[in-house]
């Protein structure tokens, strides 16, 4: 995941401050001498590590820290208060137009990932209500109008195309065609290059020209690390853009783009690809990613996607049924499928406060959660409905339909009370952020091996 070599270095940094007890400015200066190499080792520019360091020594050594009865902690809030405003300091939203349709071009080099997430964007503006239209501007790379047809569909957001003709009368006419069906935004995915060209940039330009788009949001690979800011750079400074979609920052990159580019470009993050999924696709907002980064969990992204699977109808039958405590196997089902359609478990868990260090030592095997849906589907309809009715022969008989031991039968059964009991606990969350928060019950599925 990214961030994890910065996150671990930047805790081995902040514990011997807290085993040093009352701070001293020499302290201060050599935790912040460690924290500007984890930057560096993270690919993060070098004058904005420097700039950062400089501005959190300056504030750490102030009169109030270091006469604070938790000196260390002062640090760490410091830190975290700079990184969020290093990374833009609150979450920068998407463009609108005064007169609809609002037109977003999507650039950026080949190979970043602007097609799929041209619908990732068109899906996430669907499911708040609005219209979205793609518009296949990449004429030149093979096959690309036919992907965004395919991910185009599979997001259900039109895509419009005039096959291999120019991309500047594409793209007006895409917006001659959203005006006339009652399409409120346009995404505009143009064509890429495997390096910043002339060519590449006189054709955005024109594109940019011909239709006015109230947002040029600028495409790059978190995984390229440095590069992506200089690719940031030369867009910003030929084509003017209005913010960066960082994309592959679930991968195993350093994360130096994502905390280097607004310091660099002056351009918000305004959306960060999080995995393969048409569903994976966040708003970027610096402090929580802050929070993330120094290992403190980020709750409300957790919630939030729990949320994007739910609908109102089952939120509100699940409030009834905890209500009336009438939560039973079927439902563990439900929350089984929902927690894997909510995406990878490793990165759901790091959001968790206090579990990132865990996952260090932990090694989830997501595979056991096929079976743990195979035992449930082995019990009969009044077995998943009262659990209770399950003595040991049925759980023999149920081990052997699954083709599991019985001891799991028997382990599934007790992570089942425990669960149903997590799921009365949680009601306070509210409907649809206990539902999908409860889901996290499931994760006694994975196994910690070496123990």
């Amino acid at each position: 995941m990214a961030f994890e070599g910065l996150s671990d270095k930047l805790s081995a940094a902040f514990k011997r401050l807290r085993n040093k007890g009352k701070l001293t400015e020499t302290d201060v200066k050599e935790a912040m001498r460690e924290v500007r190499l984890a930057l560096l080792e993270a690919d993060v520019n070098y004058r904005v590590a420097k700039d950062f360091t400089a501005a959190v020594t300056e504030r750490a050594v102030g009169a109030q820290v270091m006469e604070s009865l938790t000196p260390a902690q002062m640090v760490v809030k410091i830190v975290s208060e700079e990184l969020t405003s290093l990374m833009g300091g609150q979450a920068a939203h998407l463009a609108n137009a005064n007169r609809p349709p609002c037109i977003v071009m999507l650039c950026g080099l080949q190979g970043a990932g602007k097609t799929t997430h041209a619908a990732k964007l068109g899906r996430m503006l669907k499911r708040q209500g609005h219209r979205p239209l793609l518009a296949a501007c990449d004429v030149y790379r093979p096959a690309a109008i036919k992907q965004l047809q395919v991910v185009g569909d599979q997001a259900g957001v039109p895509v419009f195309e005039l096959g291999t003709s120019n991309p500047v009368d594409i793209a007006r006419k895409a917006v001659a065609h959203a005006r006339d069906h009652g399409n409120d935004y346009v995404l505009l995915d143009t064509a890429g290059r495997l390096h910043i060209d002339e060519q590449l940039m006189d054709e955005l330009k024109n594109i940019k020209a011909a239709v006015t788009p109230q947002e040029i949001l600028l495409v790059v690979d978190a995984m390229t690390g440095q590069d992506a800011v200089n690719v940031a750079s030369a867009f910003n400074e030929a084509l003017g853009i209005d913010g960066v979609m960082l994309t592959k920052l679930d991968g195993d990159t350093r994360g130096g783009a994502a905390l280097s580019v607004r310091a660099v470009t002056g351009k918000p993050i305004k959306f960060a690809g999080v995995g393969e999924k048409l569903s994976d696709l966040e708003v970027f907002h610096p402090e929580r990613m802050a929070s993330r980064i120094l290992g403190m969990g980020d709750v409300m992204s957790l919630i939030e996607k729990a949320q994007q699977q739910l609908d109102n109808r089952q939120a509100e039958e699940m409030a009834r049924k905890l209500q009336q405590d009438r939560f039973d196997m079927n439902d563990m089902l439900e929350q089984l499928r929902q927690l894997r359609r909510m995406g990878d478990l490793k990165s759901m868990l790091g959001m968790i406060p206090g579990v990132g260090k865990q996952l260090q030592e932990a090694d989830i095997d997501e595979s056991q959660f096929g079976r743990v849906e195979a035992i449930i589907l082995s019990m009969t309809s009044a077995e998943r409905g009262k659990p209770e009715l399950i003595n040991p022969s049925r759980k023999r008989r149920i081990a052997a339909g699954s083709g599991v031991k019985v001891e799991e039968v028997g382990r599934l059964l007790k992570q089942y009370e425990a669960m149903r009991k997590m799921m009365k606990q949680m009601k306070g969350l509210g409907k649809k952020g206990g539902r999908g928060m409860a889901a996290l019950g499931m994760m006694g599925g994975g196994r910690r091996r070496g123990r």
